[in-house]
């Protein structure tokens, strides 16, 4: 009777209390928290400043960008793209908000992080604009000496409302 009343017991215990071990906070290294923001600081000004040859060093060579009309593969087809876009069209008042859980770190070296966001910018093309456009990111960044750098980039455009 005993024995199966501590069993009893043990189970209750090991049910109730492995799920609150389970709950680990998930808040990010405040740390690694800062490095994004400063990263992502350099993404806003090169936006801001329609500088594709500031872009092109935040990405690794085998960097992937996975954009609304496909993914991108490489540097240097990445460089293009944003060249292309900066004869195209304005930017300006370009913002990231990196999620308040992010980022969270993969593996155990504390050299790749991944993580999501939201972002926006004034966009003002020959023909059209200005306009607010924004939408939504994620992303892999990997540490190359002191430098974070995208390895994978995905973000969307989050179409206004219909009216």
């Amino acid at each position: 009777m005993k024995i199966r009343l501590l069993i009893t017991l043990a189970g209750l215990v090991i049910g109730f209390g492995l799920p609150t071990i389970a709950q680990q906070t998930n808040t990010p290294d405040p740390k690694l928290r800062e490095q994004l923001l400063a990263f992502t600081k350099k993404v806003d000004d090169a936006f801001d400043n329609n500088d594709a040859a500031a872009m092109a060093p935040l990405y690794t060579d085998d960097a992937v960008l996975v954009a609304p009309e496909g993914p991108v593969f490489g540097r240097e087809a990445i460089a293009k793209l944003w060249v292309d876009l900066f004869q195209k069209v304005h930017i300006s008042n370009h913002f990231c908000t990196v999620d308040q859980n992010s980022p969270h770190s993969i593996g155990t070296g504390g050299n790749e992080i991944w993580g999501s966001g939201g972002w926006g910018q004034t966009v003002k093309g020959q023909n059209f604009g200005p306009i607010q456009v924004k939408g939504y990111f994620s992303y892999i960044l990997v540490r190359e000496g002191d430098a974070w750098k995208f390895r994978m980039e995905t973000w969307n455009v989050t179409p206004p409302p219909s009216k």
